[in-house]
């Protein structure tokens, strides 16, 4: 698979999704058919999200809470990469308050056009979503105090590329803050090797130690990678296989025991001195 056919893919699963929660069903990130999996399920306290449309949770494919975790305040500029049905755009606007203001950034059509319905809804003001690619991210240089995520700069097929923008857009100081599926070992070429795997989270990511001298290749200081949730060969098996439908009617062929502990949800921490 070419990067042109990854992005594709993605595109594609990641437009399905939006459709799907626009109906007022819930999307899974390793499938687009509305049942939840061990990755994306219960990541937001009822509290958080009370004042936020039903859409925009539903529409949620993350794996993890960036909002919960970054240390946002009052009239920072937030700016969030793969922003789908805007629920962490939310949050965050809530957190900086009216004289801050958060930016969502998605490449699919269909998650943009929830994320503004769903911005309506909630009567917003210090919202903006834009279209593009976390590859190329159209904001200027050092606009953005803290850059957040949530499950999807795994999806990239050219990390080191998001990491460089990431480090443009940040003001000095800024503060990287991003929930990601990160490996605590290498996966099996089998996994590396399917699609269903890669838009379901999970072939995309970076072991841990890569994904830090990354961060610092890309001029990141104070880098860090806490542990969320790490997933045993049981979430592996409900999200290849089980419950949440995946793959889209077969089964991936995947050592299950080789995966047992190899992935975790984790917090990405780092400064742009």
């Amino acid at each position: 698979m070419t990067d042109s056919n990854v992005r594709e893919t993605v595109k594609q699963r990641y437009g399905e999704a939006a459709q799907v929660a626009a109906k007022g069903q819930k999307a899974s990130c390793c499938s687009p058919l509305g049942n939840t999996d061990p990755i994306t399920r219960d990541l937001y306290a009822d509290a958080q999200t009370i004042d936020v449309p039903a859409e925009a949770l539903l529409a949620s494919l993350g794996c993890g809470n960036p909002t919960a975790l970054a240390e946002l305040h009052e009239g920072e500029v937030v700016l969030d990469l793969g922003s789908g049905g805007g629920i962490d755009v939310f949050l965050s606007a809530r957190r900086v308050g009216p004289t801050g203001k958060a930016f969502g950034l998605d490449m699919t059509p269909e998650m943009l056009a929830l994320a503004r319905e769903n911005q309506k809804k909630a009567g917003v003001e210090n919202v903006e979503f834009l279209e593009g690619t976390i590859e190329n991210i159209p904001l200027p240089d050092g606009s953005v105090d803290v850059i957040i995520s949530n499950c999807v700069i795994n999806l990239s097929t050219d990390k080191d590329a998001v990491l460089r923008e990431a480090f443009r857009v940040l003001k000095p100081g800024g503060r990287f803050a991003v929930s990601d599926i990160v490996l605590r070992r290498a996966l099996p070429p089998e996994a590396r090797k399917s699609m269903e795997l890669w838009t379901g989270c999970v072939a995309g990511a970076l072991e841990a130690e890569v994904y830090k001298q990354k961060l610092r290749d890309a001029g990141f200081s104070a880098v860090d990678i806490e542990p969320t949730r790490v997933y045993t060969k049981q979430d592996a098996d409900e999200l290849l296989s089980g419950s949440c439908g995946c793959c889209c009617g077969g089964k991936v062929d995947v050592d299950l025991s080789a995966i047992d502990g190899a992935i975790m949800s984790a917090f990405v921490r780092a400064t742009k001195a």
